[in-house]
């Protein structure tokens, strides 16, 4: 592990999305850098289970806290980060990474449910997410904020029929700049990572309906990530690149976009 473990020392952070991919990947990186872990998604036995793994490995119990719930639910998100200052007293970190796939497909065959359900999880559930942390923050006398995005909507409009997703994707990049202007004077930092091919369990999550005939056929060369001849990324590397903007050695880093895809999305576009 190139990151010292002392890195993260005395600092609190919600992570949503946490039971597997990037999230898991993340909260267990954190925890070994010093950071009191609270762990957020809708599957509390996904949560249960990483608990376990990060109480054994830091051998704390008091280092990590259990908080199933939505994260499109206000209610639920201003009772999760009462929790957290009920239990630690402050609260430095945010990642906002929970989001889904949801349904790819040409317009005509995406419903307004389809793109509610998308948007309430990818965006709302960001902006909810973020609404809730930022007193806690103030508070603390500051914090960094990390929201997950996406190549696509953002750097990459070759996946057709993903119009909702991209959509809430680049909404969210949207936000994070906004919101670093707004929150600069509460030394609250706000950051945006643009994932691309990563290995994770998102595509569990995805619908995709009759977009064969949607792709423009374009010649690229052998592999579509140039950095790593094809091969996806992992969600131990995009966990660093969020390590780095929660971390103080991002200290005068806010409003930025970083694309972790090996130059994906500069080939396929």
């Amino acid at each position: 592990m190139r990151i010292p473990t002392n890195s993260l020392d005395d600092k609190v952070a919600l992570i949503t999305g946490a039971g597997s991919g990037i999230g898991r990947a993340t909260a267990k990186l954190m925890a070994h850098c010093g950071c009191r872990v609270a762990l957020l998604s809708r599957t509390e036995s996904e949560l249960e289970k990483l608990a376990d793994e990060i109480t054994r490995t830091q051998d704390d119990p008091e280092r990590v806290l259990v908080l199933p719930a939505d994260v499109t639910d206000e209610g639920a998100m201003r009772e999760a980060v009462e929790r957290i200052e009920a239990k630690w007293g402050r609260l430095d970190i945010l990642f906002a990474n929970a989001g889904v796939n949801g349904k790819w497909a040409p317009i005509e065959e995406l419903s307004p449910d389809d793109w509610d359900r998308t948007m309430q999880i990818n965006l709302k559930g960001t902006f909810l997410s973020i609404r809730a942390c930022v007193d806690p923050m103030r508070r603390a006398g500051g914090g960094s904020i990390v929201i997950t995005s996406s190549v696509n909507g953002t750097r990459m409009f070759s996946n057709s029929g993903a119009s909702a997703y991209a959509a809430s994707k680049a909404a969210q990049l949207a936000l994070g700049r906004m919101l670093a202007v707004e929150l600069a004077d509460d030394r609250i930092r706000v950051n945006t990572i643009c994932p691309g091919a990563i290995e994770t369990e998102i595509d569990d999550n995805t619908n995709r309906t009759d977009i064969e005939d949607l792709h423009v056929p374009v010649q690229f060369p052998e592999g579509d990530i140039p950095l790593t001849g094809g091969q996806p990324g992992t969600a131990g590397q995009v966990a660093e690149t969020v390590w780095f903007l929660a971390s103080d050695a991002s200290s005068h880093t806010t409003g930025a976009e970083i694309f972790i895809d090996g130059a994906q999305s500069l080939l396929v576009g």
